[in-house]
Order: structure tokens, then sequence, then C-alpha cells
């Protein structure tokens, strides 16, 4: 393709903060009809580009030049980008839980019959759009009725129903089942034959290589590389990505198995009168990862959740700690036990974002640092060594936690649930929506702490990550035991068998991915 297939591009393009150059003469070049993904760490720049080619950065905040069809561009809000056919998808939902799901689909641009919207054309417009993306739902029922990932979906269907020119999507499968992610690529495909070109943005490597034709890499805020895909290996990506050749991406797993720490006996949880939970039975011992899959709405974090006293209500079996029965009402308990989660949704459950790196490393250890008063030197000393050991890369403790990248503020969460002295962690995808870099220092710190004694529960829904950390792995299938692998290598389709749900009478699978 010649420079004129360029549909829209940018030159020399530079946003700086505070010490900070976000954009450095950052060139890109997105071709008509194309899917072109956007790769880096967190913190390569990859959230600043998309804000000043969608008009949140206005014209005149950053330096050089932004060209659509060939022609400057000068954007002052997200209103004026898409006017001329550039729609985003961003990672966090930007709904209306308040309004109906039709409501949200047509947000802003309801159609109107005369000085009333036309509610007949709002219903059956929203329903025909979301039953192409493969979503049967009432469109009438509020959009807080949907699970997260079918209201991503809406999201991308309104982006899509705009028949914008440029459909810009930041990590839009990252609350999406296998089903629905499957779905949204074909949907993609099928938009590019249409002559829409998209700029997709996804740490998920195999996504980006099932959808790309084009991959350009972002390091430091400038452009690396930008290569056709069947010209690059996942490897290539992730050395320029990284800027060195990854090894040993996975910690080694020798590490001597000690006491058993939480013992669990057909466990059932009950949640707004149903059971979500059934006849559970596991362990973990002390230097020992137990991985839990399953898919979407199989239980795992329900389980994390319960075992924390945040979730459910226990109707049968019990809890063990360090031989101890338990059964905690609130997480301040489980913490006090030495327990700690270090939840999905490190924004809303995990960080006050408002905050500062300091605050936020001392939220759950406030009783370790002062008996009646907090000592402010012993807070200090203990988040300066915590902040030194993660690697947080910012420029100070007083530094706020929301102007982090994804990545750190998973080593910041990570630290404030270390800070409480656990003996048992309890790790629900720690890793989601964070770079490949970033990903490996968190490997490889589960790693120590393994070494170090800790036992460790953790949730993934990325099968490579569970069988590299793992020392055990149990799948879920709606709430009950679909399978328990002793040891690896793991098979990665004993697991997926593992994962699909059958009737209650049927055993659960082994090592070997045969029913016992």
């Amino acid at each position: 393709m010649s420079e004129e297939d360029n549909l829209l591009e940018t030159q020399d393009l530079v946003l700086e903060f505070p010490g900070v150059r976000a954009l450095d003469g950052m060139n890109f070049q997105l071709k008509r009809g194309e899917i072109h993904a956007l790769c880096g760490e967190n913190g390569a720049g990859k959230s600043s580009l998309i804000k000043c080619l969608s008009g949140i950065w206005p014209h005149g905040r950053y330096g050089g030049s932004i060209l659509l069809k060939g022609s400057e561009v000068s954007f002052q809000s997200l209103k004026e980008a898409n006017e001329v056919g550039i729609a985003v998808i961003h990672q966090e939902l930007a709904l209306v839980p308040e309004l109906s799901i039709a409501e949200n689909f047509f947000l802003g641009r309801e159609p109107m019959r005369g000085l009333f919207v036309d509610w007949e054309t709002l219903h059956r417009e929203s329903h025909r759009a979301l039953v192409h993306l493969g979503l049967e739902v009432d469109v009438e029922a509020p959009i807080s009725s949907l699970g997260t990932g079918q209201q991503q979906l809406v999201e991308i269907a309104r982006a899509i129903d705009q028949k914008g020119k440029v459909l810009i999507l930041d990590e839009p499968t990252a609350a999406l089942t296998e089903k629905e992610v499957k779905v949204l690529l074909e949907i993609l495909t099928s938009l590019k034959s249409q002559g829409v070109s998209c700029l997709y943005i996804s740490h998920k490597l195999d996504e980006v290589f099932a959808v790309a034709d084009r991959i350009t890499v972002l390091r430091d805020g400038e452009s690396i590389v930008s290569v056709d895909a069947v010209d690059c290996t996942e490897q290539d990506l992730i050395s320029h990505m990284v800027g060195r050749e990854l090894v040993d991406l996975f910690p080694s797993k020798h590490f001597e198995k000690g006491d058993r720490v939480l013992s669990v006996e057909e466990l059932s949880v009950t949640h707004q009168g149903k059971e979500i939970l059934h006849g559970l039975s596991f362990q973990v011992r002390s230097g020992e990862v137990l991985g839990i899959g399953g898919l979407m709405g199989a239980g795992r974090s329900e389980l994390l959740l319960h075992l924390m006293g945040a979730h459910g209500i226990r109707s049968r079996g019990r809890v063990q700690l360090l031989g101890r029965e338990v059964c905690w009402r609130q997480p301040h308990e489980a913490i006090e036990d030495g327990v700690v989660l270090v939840s999905e949704d490190r924004k809303d459950l995990g960080l006050h974002l408002e905050q500062s790196i300091d605050f936020n490393l001392s939220l759950s250890s406030l009783k370790h640092l002062g008996a009646i008063f907090l000592d402010c030197g012993l807070e200090q000393n203990i988040n300066r060594a915590s902040f030194e050991k993660l690697g947080v890369k910012a420029p100070g403790l007083q530094t706020g936690v929301g102007t982090l990248s994804g990545g750190n503020q998973q080593k910041v969460v990570l630290g404030k649930a270390l800070n409480t002295h656990p003996k048992l962690i309890l790790l629900d995808e720690p890793t989601r929506g964070i770079d490949i870099g970033a990903k490996q220092e968190i490997y490889h710190l589960i790693g120590d702490l393994c070494q170090q004694g800790l036992a460790v529960v953790l949730v993934s829904s990325e099968l490579p990550e569970l069988m590299g950390l793992s020392d055990r792995i149990m799948m879920l299938a709606e709430g009950r035991m679909g399978g328990l692998f002793d040891s690896a290598p793991f098979s990665q389709e004993a697991l997926l068998q593992a994962a699909i749900p059958r009737t209650p009478l049927e055993t659960p699978f082994t090592t070997e991915g045969t029913p016992s």
C-alpha cells in the first residue's frame, strides 16, 4: 500500500506531563480497511496516543500533527472526533447503570419523532444491532442486569452502529468469554471487508496474531517497529516490547512444600437464596500454588470472596486454616488470621485511585503500624521497602496511584496485600490488563512468595499462565469441581474438557483427563 492508502496518520506527535514525555515524536499510520494492532508495555504510550487521536486530549495539548485522509485535523473534543468517524471503545465501560440497554445503546443520539423519542425505533434498532453481535437480550431491561462481558458487547455494538471510518478498541476483550471474543474477532474481520479500519490494542498476543494485518510496537513513547503480522513471531514481538529477549517467563516450581495451610471440605455456598458453589474439597500447602481455572461464571471469584468472608453464606462443609476451623464474616477477620485477597478489579476493589501510593500500601496493615497512634516513621520505612522491592515505576511514594500504568497499579495492590504478613494469599486474575514485562515480574514475585513458604491460590483465565505457575490445578464448572490435576506437565486439552459443565452425577476429571 502507498502513503495515499493511509486513512489516519500521526507525524512527530509529542505529549508531555510534568517530568514525563508520554509521546516522543510518535509516527504512526493506519491504512484503509486494515486491522492494525498496537502493542507495548504499560506506560509505552498506547493510551496517550488513543487520547490524542480521539480528541480526549485536544489539539494544542500535544505537539505534532494528526492527519485524516491526508488532511490535518484538530479535534477539541471526543464529540468532534466522533463526528468525522472516529469511535473509541475504552477498557472502562461508559454506560449509565440506571438506563435500559436500548437507552445506553442510543445514548446521545436517540431517534426522534418530532419532539419526542421514537421508542419503537430505539428498541427495534438496538435489538437488531445486538443480535448481530450474538447478544439476545431484552433491550428494555436495565443495563445493570447484564454481566460485565455483555455490557462490553453493548459498547462495541454502539460504536459499530455509528458507522465510523475508524474503530479504536482499547483492551476490548478483557471481560469477555472465549465465545464472545471469537464473535468479536469475526465481526472485526467482517468490518474490515466493508472498508472500516480498526486500531486494536491488546496485551493478549494470541488475539493480536489472530486478527491483525499489521502490528506496531510502542516503547517509551516512540514507535519502535511496524510489521506485517505474518512476518513476525510472538517472541519477536515480545523482544520489541521489552527491549530485550524475554527468557524464563515463569519461575521454577522446585520449592519444598510444607504443612497444609488451607483445607476445604465439601464446601457449598448460597447467595441470594441460590446455591453457587457445590461440595468443593481441596487443600493448599505452604510453598505451593493451587491454580483455579474455569469458564466465566464457573464460581472462581465467588470462591475466593467467600473464603475472605465477603460473599455468600456457607450452607455446608468446613474450612480450616492451619488445622483450625474458620468461618470469617468480614474480610478484616481473614486478614487478621493471615489470609489476604488480591481482587480481579484493582480499580474498584483494590485501590483508592485518588490517593497516593503511600496511602494505598498501608490500607490493609494499619494494625501493624502502631498500637494506638500511627507510627509514621515505621509506615514510611515499610512502604519504601515495598516500593523498591516491587520495582514500582513512579517518582515517589506520594505519587497518585491513579496516574500509574496498570502494571504498576497491580504492584501496589500486591504490596498492600503483602504488608499484612499473610500465610495464604488469594490472587484473582493478578495479571489482567498488564503487559508481558510486568507479567514476568509478577510471576517471579509469586515464585519468591512460594520460596518464602507462603501458600498461594491463583485464579486465572489464561491457561498458559495457570499451567506455568501452578503446582496443581482445580478446574471449576458451574460452581462444581470439574477436575483436579495433581502435577505438571498439564494438558491444555484436558483442562478445557474439565471446564465444560456436566451433570452433578458425572465424576470430576483426574490428572490424566479421564473420569476418576
